[in-house]
Order: structure tokens, then sequence, then C-alpha cells
């Protein structure tokens, strides 16, 4: 049976889009719907490109009331019965009641090499702390953030002429390749590591 996927973005969605683009043929999941808190997300715009539902529930609203907040997300997905969710750039920070529903059923992808760099920040601090590899982690999410379970690295050097800026975009490069990778394996019920 085909897995159902939605995914949560907050910006241009290039993670989700490479979800979406991996999942066709004898993928066993489908992006069932992209939900955002942002009217404006470009990843919005090209999902209902594709002709993928989208929800958008914006946190404004709601003014730091983030059960109150998740409880619309709440409502907004239970029509699509999702077996799976992905954070594919979603700048909101999900409390543990949201969280421990979907436990095991929810991925994330890091732009560091977890346990290290969690939070915000990760390729400044890698180059401020000197390290020589870095790169990017899907993990299972729980309610500590970037925590759980990690389900695929992907790794990039570090450059001696990197800025925040070039070593962002070498991770972003290997995000692509990691996440679809962890997700195809993940929807056919196979958690083992993937290592790129």
């Amino acid at each position: 049976m085909t897995k159902r996927v939605g995914i949560f973005v907050s910006g241009g969605g290039s993670n989700m889009r490479a979800l979406v683009e991996d999942m066709t043929g004898d993928h066993a999941a489908r992006a069932t719907v992209v939900l955002s808190n942002n009217a404006d997300a470009g990843g919005i715009a090209w999902a209902r490109d594709q002709g993928i539902a989208t929800e958008v529930v914006d946190h404004r609203p709601f003014k730091g009331d983030r059960p109150a907040f998740e409880a619309a997300i709440d409502a907004a997905l239970a029509p699509y019965n999702l077996d799976i969710i992905c954070l594919a750039g979603f700048m909101r920070v999900l409390t543990a009641g949201f969280v421990a529903p979907w436990q095991g059923r929810m991925l994330n992808i890091h732009p560091s090499l977890l346990p290290k760099y969690k939070g915000l920040h990760t390729h400044a601090r890698v180059l401020e702390a000197g390290d020589s590899v870095h790169g990017c982690s899907v993990h299972l999410v729980t309610a500590a953030l970037d925590d759980g379970p990690i389900l695929g690295q992907a790794t990039v050097p570090v450059l001696d002429d990197d800025t925040p800026d070039t070593l962002a975009a070498r991770v972003l490069v290997q995000e692509h390749r990691l996440y679809p990778a962890v997700l195809r394996r993940f929807a056919a019920g196979d958690s083992r590591m993937v290592t790129l």
C-alpha cells in the first residue's frame, strides 16, 4: 500500500522538491499534501503547480500559542490520513504534544552531522570550530530539538576558503541526495542508516 506523505515547508522548499521528484515509479510513498506556515512560500506555489494539495496555517495569528497553532495544523492535515510527515525547512519548533502522535513517523533534515551543531547557524559554527568535515543528517523527530535516531548522513569537506554561504551551498547539494534516499528506504519499512 502506498504511504501518504505530508511535507512541511516555510520557504522555497528545495528539499521538498527533491522528495517529490523522487516519489515516482516503484517508490513506496507519494506526496499527498504540502503544508506551510507562510502563504507566500515558494514551496507552496511549486506544489500547487505540480497538482499536489496544499495547506497554509499561518503561525502569526496564534501569537506564540504553539498548542493552538499545532491544533490548527492537525485539523488541516486530518483529511489526508497521512502515514509520514517530512519536515523540509519548516522553521517552527514543534511541541512534544504535536510530535508524540507522530513518533517514529516524522522525519527532518538538518544541515550538520548530528549530534553536532543542533539549532541554527550550523555552517558558521562549523567554520568557527575549524572542523574539516561538515554535512547533513536525516533523523526521526522527537520532542528535543534536532534530536532522535539518525537515519542518514552525507558529508562534505570544509575547504580553506569556505564561507558560511559556500559551505551551505555544497551541503544543500547533499541534502537533495540524502533526504530522498532516506525516505525511499524508510517508506519501504527499512530504517537502516543511509551514508553518502
